[in-house]
C-alpha cells in the first residue's frame, strides 16, 4: 500500500481522461444517450447507498463501493455483469478493503433481497436474483478488472483537514460533507484527485453560507480552473435532478440497458 497518493496506483493507474472515459464507453452510448446513462449509474449508486445504510456500514465504505462499481464500468460495458450483481459485489469487497469487517454472505443476501423489496419496487417487479455464489464469482471479475489495485483515497480526510484550516467546521463542513456524497454519482472519482474534489465542495458550501474563503483558496498551491471544472459536474448533476423522477424514468431505463446475454432466473 502507498503512503501517500501521489505514489498510489489510484493516481497512477485510476485518474482517467474524459475523452477516453466516453470512448470505453461508446458501446453502451450507441444504446444509452449520455444523459441515460448517467441516470442508470445515478440509481446503482442510490443502491450501493441504501444498501450500506441498511448493512450499517461507514460512509467511507459506502463511498469506496461505488468507486470500484465506476472503475469497473469505466473499463468495461454494462453488458458484461449486470450491475445489480455487481453493486453488492462492490459492497462486499469494499467492507473487506476498508477494515470493516466481513458481511456474511447470508446477510447480504437476504440485505440485498429486502432493499430490492422495500425500496427499489418501483425498479424491479420481481425478487433480488442473485445468490452467494453470484456475489463470490463476481467479486473474482470485479479484483480482475481493478487490476487489484484496492486501495481508494477519498476526499472525506482532506476535507476535515482543510475545514480545519479554514476555521469553518460545522454547518459548513456538513454541507461540504453532503456534497462530497452527492459528487459519488457524477465521474468526478474517475477523473480528479481526492483533495481536489475535497476543494469543490469546500467552495461551494462556502458560497451557499456566505463564507468569504477567496483569501484562503487564493494562499492554496492549487488549480483553480479544475476546481471549477469539478463544481460544473456537480451542478449538472444538480441541474438533472431538478426533472429527473427516477421512480418514473428508471424502470424504463433499466428495461433499455444493455444487459449480459444469460441472466439468472429468480428462484
Amino acid at each position: 500500500m502507498a503512503g501517500n497518493f501521489w505514489q498510489s496506483a489510484h493516481y497512477q493507474q485510476w485518474i482517467l481522461d474524459s475523452q477516453d472515459l466516453i470512448q470505453e464507453r461508446r458501446p453502451d452510448l450507441e444504446v444509452l444517450t449520455e444523459e441515460e446513462y448517467q441516470k442508470i449509474m445515478i440509481f446503482f449508486t442510490n443502491f450501493i447507498q441504501q444498501l450500506g445504510e441498511t448493512l450499517k456500514l461507514r460512509q467511507q465504505v459506502i463511498a469506496t463501493a461505488t468507486t470500484f462499481l465506476k472503475r469497473f464500468y469505466a473499463r468495461n460495458s454494462l453488458r458484461c455483469i449486470d450491475p445489480l450483481l455487481l453493486a453488492p459485489t462492490s459492497v462486499f469487497l469494499s467492507s473487506k478493503v476498508e477494515e470493516f469487517g466481513v458481511i456474511s454472505n447470508s446477510r447480504l443476501i437476504s440485505t440485498c433481497q429486502s432493499v430490492v423489496k422495500n425500496k427499489f419496487s418501483y425498479a424491479y417487479t420481481t425478487e433480488f436474483p442473485y445468490r452467494t455464489n453470484h456475489i463470490l464469482e463476481c467479486e473474482f471479475y470485479l479484483l480482475e478488472s481493478l487490476d487489484c489495485c484496492l486501495i481508494v483515497y477519498q476526499p472525506y480526510r482532506p476535507l476535515v483537514q482543510y475545514m480545519q484550516d479554514l476555521g469553518g467546521e460545522g454547518e459548513v463542513l456538513q454541507l461540504a460533507w453532503r456534497i462530497v456524497n452527492d459528487s459519488l454519482r457524477t465521474d468526478v472519482c474517475l477523473l480528479f484527485p481526492p483533495y481536489e474534489i475535497a476543494l469543490a465542495c469546500i467552495h461551494m458550501a462556502c458560497v451557499v453560507h456566505q463564507k468569504d474563503c477567496k483569501q484562503w483558496f487564493a494562499e492554496l498551491n492549487t488549480d483553480l480552473d479544475r476546481i471549477m471544472e469539478i463544481t460544473r459536474y456537480i451542478l449538472n448533476l444538480y441541474e438533472l435532478w431538478k426533472t429527473y423522477d427516477e421512480r418514473k424514468e428508471v424502470q424504463a431505463l433499466l428495461q433499455k440497458m444493455p444487459k449480459p446475454t444469460t441472466q439468472p432466473v429468480p428462484r
